[in-house]
Protein backbone atom coordinates (compact mmCIF):
# COMPACT_ATOMS: atom_id res chain seq x y z
CA UNK A 1 0.00 0.00 0.00
CA UNK A 2 1.67 3.36 -1.14
CA UNK A 3 1.39 6.57 1.34
CA UNK A 4 -1.55 7.73 -0.77
CA UNK A 5 -3.38 4.67 -0.50
CA UNK A 6 -2.99 4.20 3.38
CA UNK A 7 -4.45 7.86 4.02
CA UNK A 8 -7.49 7.34 2.06
CA UNK A 9 -9.46 6.02 4.85
CA UNK A 10 -8.10 7.74 8.05
CA UNK A 11 -9.91 8.06 11.29
CA UNK A 12 -8.96 10.09 14.48
CA UNK A 13 -10.67 8.99 17.75
CA UNK A 14 -11.20 11.36 20.16
CA UNK A 15 -11.19 13.84 17.86
CA UNK A 16 -12.73 16.67 19.23
CA UNK A 17 -10.37 17.20 22.16
CA UNK A 18 -7.22 19.22 22.92
CA UNK A 19 -4.97 16.70 21.25
CA UNK A 20 -7.19 15.05 18.56
CA UNK A 21 -8.73 18.39 16.75
CA UNK A 22 -5.10 19.28 16.15
CA UNK A 23 -4.48 15.87 14.48
CA UNK A 24 -7.72 15.50 12.71
CA UNK A 25 -6.64 19.30 11.50
CA UNK A 26 -3.27 18.69 9.93
CA UNK A 27 -4.31 14.99 8.90
CA UNK A 28 -7.94 16.54 7.06
CA UNK A 29 -5.09 19.00 5.30
CA UNK A 30 -2.71 16.34 4.38
CA UNK A 31 -5.31 14.37 2.99
CA UNK A 32 -7.28 17.37 0.80
CA UNK A 33 -3.58 17.93 -0.54
CA UNK A 34 -3.37 14.20 -1.60
CA UNK A 35 -6.57 14.59 -3.09
CA UNK A 36 -5.30 17.32 -5.23
CA UNK A 37 -2.76 15.44 -6.98
CA UNK A 38 -3.50 14.85 -10.90
CA UNK A 39 -2.86 11.54 -10.27
CA UNK A 40 -5.60 11.41 -7.27
CA UNK A 41 -8.19 13.11 -9.49
CA UNK A 42 -11.42 11.42 -8.92
CA UNK A 43 -10.28 9.03 -5.65
CA UNK A 44 -12.10 9.14 -2.63
CA UNK A 45 -10.57 10.58 0.48
CA UNK A 46 -12.32 9.59 4.21
CA UNK A 47 -11.47 11.44 7.40
CA UNK A 48 -13.96 10.00 10.51
CA UNK A 49 -13.82 12.53 13.45
CA UNK A 50 -14.96 10.22 16.04
CA UNK A 51 -15.75 11.25 19.50
CA UNK A 52 -18.34 10.93 21.98
CA UNK A 53 -20.64 14.07 21.52
CA UNK A 54 -22.24 15.69 18.48
CA UNK A 55 -21.96 19.05 20.10
CA UNK A 56 -18.27 18.55 20.41
CA UNK A 57 -18.00 17.63 16.79
CA UNK A 58 -19.83 20.76 15.81
CA UNK A 59 -17.43 23.05 17.35
CA UNK A 60 -14.68 20.74 16.06
CA UNK A 61 -15.82 21.40 12.29
CA UNK A 62 -15.67 25.38 13.62
CA UNK A 63 -12.28 25.34 14.53
CA UNK A 64 -11.39 23.11 11.64
CA UNK A 65 -12.58 25.78 9.28
CA UNK A 66 -11.13 28.38 10.77
CA UNK A 67 -8.11 27.04 11.21
CA UNK A 68 -7.66 25.83 7.40
CA UNK A 69 -8.23 29.26 6.18
CA UNK A 70 -5.20 30.30 8.17
CA UNK A 71 -3.31 27.74 6.42
CA UNK A 72 -4.51 28.34 2.84
CA UNK A 73 -3.31 32.06 3.31
CA UNK A 74 -0.06 30.87 3.68
CA UNK A 75 0.14 28.51 0.50
CA UNK A 76 -1.37 31.10 -1.84
CA UNK A 77 1.18 29.75 -5.10
CA UNK A 78 0.42 26.17 -4.02
CA UNK A 79 -3.13 26.36 -4.12
CA UNK A 80 -3.26 28.51 -7.16
CA UNK A 81 -1.49 25.63 -9.01
CA UNK A 82 -3.26 22.71 -7.28
CA UNK A 83 -6.60 24.39 -8.98
CA UNK A 84 -5.16 25.71 -12.09
CA UNK A 85 -7.65 23.95 -14.03
CA UNK A 86 -10.23 25.19 -12.49
CA UNK A 87 -11.26 28.47 -14.69
CA UNK A 88 -13.92 29.63 -12.49
CA UNK A 89 -11.37 30.06 -9.31
CA UNK A 90 -9.94 33.74 -9.94
CA UNK A 91 -9.25 36.00 -7.04
CA UNK A 92 -7.68 34.40 -4.49
CA UNK A 93 -10.90 34.68 -1.79
CA UNK A 94 -12.61 32.21 -4.01
CA UNK A 95 -9.64 29.98 -4.16
CA UNK A 96 -9.00 29.57 -0.44
CA UNK A 97 -12.86 29.08 -0.36
CA UNK A 98 -13.11 25.92 -2.38
CA UNK A 99 -9.77 24.92 -0.32
CA UNK A 100 -11.75 24.92 2.77
CA UNK A 101 -14.47 23.28 1.37
CA UNK A 102 -12.50 20.59 0.35
CA UNK A 103 -11.49 20.26 3.88
CA UNK A 104 -14.43 19.94 5.00
CA UNK A 105 -15.91 17.59 2.64
CA UNK A 106 -13.09 15.07 3.27
CA UNK A 107 -14.01 14.88 6.97
CA UNK A 108 -17.18 12.74 8.35
CA UNK A 109 -17.87 13.73 12.23
CA UNK A 110 -19.33 10.46 13.91
CA UNK A 111 -19.81 9.03 17.61
CA UNK A 112 -20.26 5.83 15.81
CA UNK A 113 -16.78 3.69 16.03
CA UNK A 114 -18.54 1.47 13.20
CA UNK A 115 -16.96 3.76 10.96
CA UNK A 116 -13.31 3.16 11.97
CA UNK A 117 -13.59 -0.55 10.63
CA UNK A 118 -12.93 0.63 6.93
CA UNK A 119 -9.81 2.85 8.25
CA UNK A 120 -6.41 1.78 6.98
CA UNK A 121 -4.78 4.46 9.40
CA UNK A 122 -6.33 4.87 12.87
CA UNK A 123 -5.46 8.15 14.60
CA UNK A 124 -5.74 7.47 18.71
CA UNK A 125 -5.80 11.03 21.08
CA UNK A 126 -8.57 9.71 23.51
CA UNK A 127 -7.76 10.44 27.19
CA UNK A 128 -4.47 8.56 29.02
CA UNK A 129 -6.34 5.62 30.03
CA UNK A 130 -5.26 2.36 29.38
CA UNK A 131 -8.26 0.16 29.45
CA UNK A 132 -10.00 2.85 27.18
CA UNK A 133 -7.19 2.24 24.59
CA UNK A 134 -7.04 -1.11 24.93
CA UNK A 135 -11.03 -1.24 24.72
CA UNK A 136 -10.95 0.80 21.56
CA UNK A 137 -8.02 -0.34 19.78
CA UNK A 138 -9.39 -4.73 20.19
CA UNK A 139 -13.08 -3.81 19.12
CA UNK A 140 -11.81 -1.73 15.77
CA UNK A 141 -9.11 -4.66 14.87
CA UNK A 142 -11.70 -7.39 15.44
CA UNK A 143 -14.02 -5.99 13.39
CA UNK A 144 -12.02 -4.13 10.48
CA UNK A 145 -11.50 -5.94 7.01
CA UNK A 146 -8.02 -4.34 6.71
CA UNK A 147 -5.66 -5.19 9.79
CA UNK A 148 -4.99 -1.18 10.17
CA UNK A 149 -2.11 0.70 11.53
CA UNK A 150 -2.94 2.12 15.02
CA UNK A 151 -0.88 5.52 15.71
CA UNK A 152 -1.47 6.50 19.62
CA UNK A 153 -1.03 9.96 20.84
CA UNK A 154 -0.14 8.31 24.23
CA UNK A 155 2.21 10.49 26.59
CA UNK A 156 3.71 7.86 28.94
CA UNK A 157 2.14 4.46 28.26
CA UNK A 158 4.67 1.88 27.35
CA UNK A 159 3.84 0.90 22.96
CA UNK A 160 4.33 -2.97 24.13
CA UNK A 161 1.99 -2.61 26.77
CA UNK A 162 -0.68 -1.55 24.44
CA UNK A 163 0.27 -3.98 21.24
CA UNK A 164 0.39 -6.90 23.88
CA UNK A 165 -3.12 -6.34 25.60
CA UNK A 166 -5.15 -5.05 22.21
CA UNK A 167 -3.25 -7.84 20.41
CA UNK A 168 -2.38 -6.02 17.67
CA UNK A 169 0.77 -8.06 16.55
CA UNK A 170 3.10 -5.14 16.08
CA UNK A 171 0.35 -3.04 14.53
CA UNK A 172 0.80 0.21 16.83
CA UNK A 173 3.43 2.67 17.80
CA UNK A 174 3.47 6.34 19.60
CA UNK A 175 3.22 9.22 17.16
CA UNK A 176 2.93 11.71 19.87
CA UNK A 177 2.18 15.46 18.97
CA UNK A 178 2.89 18.43 21.37
CA UNK A 179 -0.11 20.41 22.30
CA UNK A 180 -1.34 22.05 20.36
CA UNK A 181 -0.63 20.08 17.51
CA UNK A 182 -1.50 22.37 14.95
CA UNK A 183 1.51 24.94 16.10
CA UNK A 184 3.69 22.33 17.95
CA UNK A 185 6.50 21.50 15.85
CA UNK A 186 7.57 17.87 17.80
CA UNK A 187 6.68 14.37 17.40
CA UNK A 188 7.92 11.93 19.58
CA UNK A 189 8.13 8.88 17.86
CA UNK A 190 8.10 5.57 19.89
CA UNK A 191 8.68 2.06 18.18
CA UNK A 192 8.73 -1.16 19.24
CA UNK A 193 10.85 -4.08 17.75
CA UNK A 194 7.62 -5.32 16.24
CA UNK A 195 6.93 -2.73 14.24
CA UNK A 196 7.23 -3.51 10.05
CA UNK A 197 10.56 -1.15 8.77
CA UNK A 198 7.49 0.24 6.43
CA UNK A 199 5.17 1.53 9.05
CA UNK A 200 7.98 3.60 10.52
CA UNK A 201 9.01 4.90 7.18
CA UNK A 202 5.43 6.24 6.75
CA UNK A 203 5.44 7.58 9.95
CA UNK A 204 8.16 9.39 9.17
CA UNK A 205 6.84 10.67 5.84
CA UNK A 206 3.95 11.65 7.26
CA UNK A 207 6.25 13.99 10.18
CA UNK A 208 7.97 15.24 7.35
CA UNK A 209 4.66 16.16 5.13
CA UNK A 210 3.28 17.89 7.86
CA UNK A 211 6.89 19.41 8.53
CA UNK A 212 6.94 18.52 12.04
CA UNK A 213 10.41 17.70 13.73
CA UNK A 214 10.71 13.70 14.83
CA UNK A 215 13.08 12.99 17.65
CA UNK A 216 12.69 9.06 18.17
CA UNK A 217 12.13 7.42 22.01
CA UNK A 218 12.65 4.53 23.20
CA UNK A 219 9.73 2.34 24.44
CA UNK A 220 9.87 3.45 28.50
CA UNK A 221 6.63 5.10 30.76
CA UNK A 222 6.64 8.60 29.72
CA UNK A 223 8.97 8.85 27.42
CA UNK A 224 11.35 11.86 26.85
CA UNK A 225 9.32 14.32 27.44
CA UNK A 226 7.10 13.54 30.34
CA UNK A 227 10.09 11.31 31.77
CA UNK A 228 11.89 14.67 32.44
CA UNK A 229 8.56 17.21 33.05
CA UNK A 230 7.02 14.64 35.28
CA UNK A 231 10.46 14.72 37.81
CA UNK A 232 10.91 18.41 37.29
CA UNK A 233 7.66 19.00 38.77
CA UNK A 234 8.28 16.46 41.51
CA UNK A 235 11.27 18.41 42.30
CA UNK A 236 9.77 21.35 42.39
CA UNK A 237 7.20 20.31 44.38
CA UNK A 238 9.59 18.84 47.08
CA UNK A 239 11.47 22.32 46.84
CA UNK A 240 8.30 23.71 48.26
CA UNK A 241 8.35 21.43 50.98
CA UNK A 242 11.86 22.32 52.13
CA UNK A 243 11.01 25.58 51.99
CA UNK A 244 8.20 25.64 54.01
CA UNK A 245 10.60 25.24 57.27
CA UNK A 246 11.35 28.86 56.95
CA UNK A 247 7.71 30.21 54.79
CA UNK A 248 4.28 29.64 54.23
CA UNK A 249 3.35 27.54 51.44
CA UNK A 250 1.60 30.23 49.55
CA UNK A 251 5.01 32.09 49.36
CA UNK A 252 7.33 28.45 48.49
CA UNK A 253 4.81 28.28 45.82
CA UNK A 254 5.23 31.41 44.64
CA UNK A 255 9.24 31.55 45.36
CA UNK A 256 9.84 28.68 43.17
CA UNK A 257 7.34 29.50 40.54
CA UNK A 258 9.42 32.76 40.07
CA UNK A 259 13.04 30.25 40.22
CA UNK A 260 11.76 28.67 37.08
CA UNK A 261 10.37 30.99 34.87
CA UNK A 262 12.28 34.19 35.86
CA UNK A 263 16.01 32.58 36.82
CA UNK A 264 15.87 29.77 34.59
CA UNK A 265 14.66 31.74 31.93
CA UNK A 266 11.81 29.28 31.00
CA UNK A 267 8.52 30.41 29.29
CA UNK A 268 6.43 29.72 32.57
CA UNK A 269 7.19 28.15 35.94
CA UNK A 270 6.65 25.02 37.11
CA UNK A 271 3.46 25.43 38.52
CA UNK A 272 1.86 27.50 36.15
CA UNK A 273 3.42 24.45 33.23
CA UNK A 274 1.41 21.88 35.58
CA UNK A 275 -1.26 24.00 35.61
CA UNK A 276 -1.42 24.49 31.96
CA UNK A 277 -1.06 21.09 31.49
CA UNK A 278 -3.66 20.12 34.52
CA UNK A 279 -3.29 18.87 37.68
CA UNK A 280 -5.76 15.85 36.99
CA UNK A 281 -3.93 15.35 34.23
CA UNK A 282 -0.05 15.37 35.67
CA UNK A 283 -1.25 13.22 38.65
CA UNK A 284 -2.92 10.71 36.25
CA UNK A 285 0.24 10.40 34.08
CA UNK A 286 2.28 10.02 37.16
CA UNK A 287 0.30 7.19 38.48
CA UNK A 288 0.80 5.67 34.74
CA UNK A 289 4.59 5.42 34.50
CA UNK A 290 4.87 4.92 38.78
CA UNK A 291 4.59 0.63 38.28
CA UNK A 292 6.84 0.78 35.38
CA UNK A 293 9.76 2.66 37.21
CA UNK A 294 10.27 0.74 40.59
CA UNK A 295 13.37 2.29 41.92
CA UNK A 296 11.74 5.80 42.20
CA UNK A 297 8.58 7.12 43.50
CA UNK A 298 6.87 9.25 40.80
CA UNK A 299 3.98 10.37 43.05
CA UNK A 300 2.87 13.41 44.85
CA UNK A 301 0.67 13.78 47.94
CA UNK A 302 -0.12 17.10 47.02
CA UNK A 303 -1.63 16.36 43.77
CA UNK A 304 -3.71 14.02 45.23
CA UNK A 305 -5.02 16.47 48.00
CA UNK A 306 -5.69 19.11 44.99
CA UNK A 307 -7.39 16.56 43.00
CA UNK A 308 -9.77 15.93 45.93
CA UNK A 309 -10.48 19.42 46.36
CA UNK A 310 -11.82 19.80 42.70
CA UNK A 311 -8.09 22.01 42.05
CA UNK A 312 -7.56 20.79 38.01
CA UNK A 313 -6.02 23.06 36.55
CA UNK A 314 -6.32 22.53 32.62
CA UNK A 315 -7.87 24.65 29.76
CA UNK A 316 -11.91 25.89 29.21
CA UNK A 317 -13.52 25.10 25.86
CA UNK A 318 -12.75 28.17 25.06
CA UNK A 319 -8.62 27.74 25.68
CA UNK A 320 -8.45 30.50 29.11
CA UNK A 321 -6.58 28.74 31.60
CA UNK A 322 -8.34 27.25 34.65
CA UNK A 323 -7.72 27.95 37.97
CA UNK A 324 -5.05 25.60 39.97
CA UNK A 325 -1.85 26.17 41.79
CA UNK A 326 -2.47 29.42 40.70
CA UNK A 327 -5.12 31.41 40.03
CA UNK A 328 -6.05 33.18 36.94
CA UNK A 329 -7.13 36.74 35.33
CA UNK A 330 -6.65 37.16 31.53
CA UNK A 331 -4.48 34.51 31.32
CA UNK A 332 -2.09 36.04 34.18
CA UNK A 333 -1.02 34.51 37.57
CA UNK A 334 -2.98 36.81 40.05
CA UNK A 335 -3.14 34.44 43.26
CA UNK A 336 -1.94 31.08 44.93
CA UNK A 337 -4.11 28.36 46.18
CA UNK A 338 -3.48 27.26 49.58
CA UNK A 339 -4.99 23.48 49.92
CA UNK A 340 -4.88 24.27 54.21
CA UNK A 341 -7.73 27.32 53.77
CA UNK A 342 -8.80 26.23 50.28
CA UNK A 343 -8.94 30.02 49.43
CA UNK A 344 -6.35 31.75 47.30
CA UNK A 345 -3.68 34.51 48.19
CA UNK A 346 -3.19 37.21 46.19
CA UNK A 347 0.21 37.53 44.53
CA UNK A 348 0.66 41.24 45.12
CA UNK A 349 0.70 40.75 48.97
CA UNK A 350 3.81 37.86 48.74
CA UNK A 351 6.08 39.55 46.31
CA UNK A 352 7.50 42.81 48.66
CA UNK A 353 8.58 40.00 50.98
CA UNK A 354 9.48 36.89 48.83
CA UNK A 355 11.27 38.77 45.84
CA UNK A 356 13.57 40.40 48.90
CA UNK A 357 14.05 36.52 49.90
CA UNK A 358 15.05 35.70 46.89
CA UNK A 359 17.20 38.65 46.04
CA UNK A 360 17.76 40.38 42.85
CA UNK A 361 18.08 38.72 39.72
CA UNK A 362 21.22 39.51 37.75
CA UNK A 363 21.62 42.82 35.95
CA UNK A 364 21.73 41.19 32.90
CA UNK A 365 18.42 39.35 33.37
CA UNK A 366 16.25 39.35 29.95
CA UNK A 367 12.64 37.52 30.19
CA UNK A 368 12.52 34.48 28.39
CA UNK A 369 10.08 35.98 25.53
CA UNK A 370 13.29 38.33 24.90
CA UNK A 371 15.81 36.09 25.15
CA UNK A 372 13.95 33.57 22.77
CA UNK A 373 13.90 36.02 20.00
CA UNK A 374 17.21 37.04 20.28
CA UNK A 375 20.04 36.10 17.56
CA UNK A 376 22.93 36.00 19.88
CA UNK A 377 20.58 33.43 22.05
CA UNK A 378 24.16 31.55 23.39
CA UNK A 379 26.06 34.75 24.16
CA UNK A 380 23.15 36.22 26.35
CA UNK A 381 22.43 32.92 28.30
CA UNK A 382 26.41 32.36 28.79
CA UNK A 383 26.63 36.16 30.08
CA UNK A 384 23.74 35.64 32.20
CA UNK A 385 24.44 32.34 33.56
CA UNK A 386 27.88 33.45 34.51
CA UNK A 387 26.90 36.06 36.41
CA UNK A 388 23.96 34.17 37.95
CA UNK A 389 27.04 31.54 38.95
CA UNK A 390 28.69 33.96 41.06
CA UNK A 391 25.80 35.18 43.55
CA UNK A 392 24.94 33.72 46.73
CA UNK A 393 21.58 34.99 47.02
CA UNK A 394 18.89 32.28 48.10
CA UNK A 395 17.28 32.69 44.51
CA UNK A 396 20.91 31.85 42.79
CA UNK A 397 21.51 29.43 44.97
CA UNK A 398 18.02 27.64 44.24
CA UNK A 399 18.18 28.13 40.81
CA UNK A 400 21.95 26.28 40.70
CA UNK A 401 20.11 23.32 42.45
CA UNK A 402 17.16 23.62 39.95
CA UNK A 403 18.98 23.82 36.86
CA UNK A 404 21.40 20.69 38.53
CA UNK A 405 18.66 18.53 39.14
CA UNK A 406 17.22 19.23 35.38
CA UNK A 407 20.30 18.55 34.09
CA UNK A 408 20.55 14.99 36.29
CA UNK A 409 17.10 14.13 35.18
CA UNK A 410 18.42 14.62 31.06
CA UNK A 411 21.39 12.39 31.89
CA UNK A 412 19.58 10.05 33.47
CA UNK A 413 16.65 9.76 30.51
CA UNK A 414 19.84 8.95 28.37
CA UNK A 415 21.65 6.59 30.38
CA UNK A 416 18.66 4.18 30.95
CA UNK A 417 17.89 4.05 27.26
CA UNK A 418 14.80 6.84 26.95
CA UNK A 419 16.49 8.49 25.05
CA UNK A 420 19.50 8.04 22.63
CA UNK A 421 21.48 10.87 23.15
CA UNK A 422 21.74 13.83 25.41
CA UNK A 423 20.78 15.73 21.89
CA UNK A 424 17.36 14.12 21.48
CA UNK A 425 16.85 15.31 25.30
CA UNK A 426 17.67 18.79 24.75
CA UNK A 427 15.80 18.81 21.77
CA UNK A 428 12.46 17.57 23.07
CA UNK A 429 12.79 20.35 25.67
CA UNK A 430 13.60 23.37 23.60
CA UNK A 431 11.04 21.87 21.07
CA UNK A 432 8.47 20.32 22.95
CA UNK A 433 8.56 22.54 25.79
CA UNK A 434 10.26 25.98 23.91
CA UNK A 435 12.68 26.40 26.50
CA UNK A 436 15.84 28.57 25.10
CA UNK A 437 18.03 25.86 26.26
CA UNK A 438 18.72 22.20 27.35
CA UNK A 439 18.50 20.49 30.60
CA UNK A 440 21.83 18.49 29.76
CA UNK A 441 23.79 21.87 29.90
CA UNK A 442 26.87 23.50 31.92
CA UNK A 443 25.92 26.78 32.33
CA UNK A 444 25.37 26.50 36.70
CA UNK A 445 27.33 24.80 38.75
Amino acid sequence: MTYDQRLQNVSVLGAAGKMGSGILLLTAIEMTDLSLKPENKGKLFILNAMDISQEMLAGLMKYVRAQTLKFAEKKMVWLRQAYADRKDLIENGEIINEYINDVISIIRPTTNIEAAYQSTLIFEAASENQELKKKLFTQIDENSLYKPWFFTNTSSIPIKVLNSEANLGGRILGFHFYNPPAVQKLVELITITENACEMIDFAEDFAKSLKKIVVPSNDYAGFIGNGHFMRDALYGISEVGLLMKDYSFVESVYMINKITQDFLVRPMGIFQLIDYVGIDVVRFILNVMNPYHKNEDLHSDLLDKLFEMGVKGGQNTDGSQKDGFLKYEKGKPVAIFNHETQKYTAITELTEKCDAALGALPASFAPWKSVNGNKNKATVLETYFEELNGMKTLGAGLAKKYNLRSNEIGLQLVSSGVAQNGEDVNKVMLTGFFHVYGPINNYLK
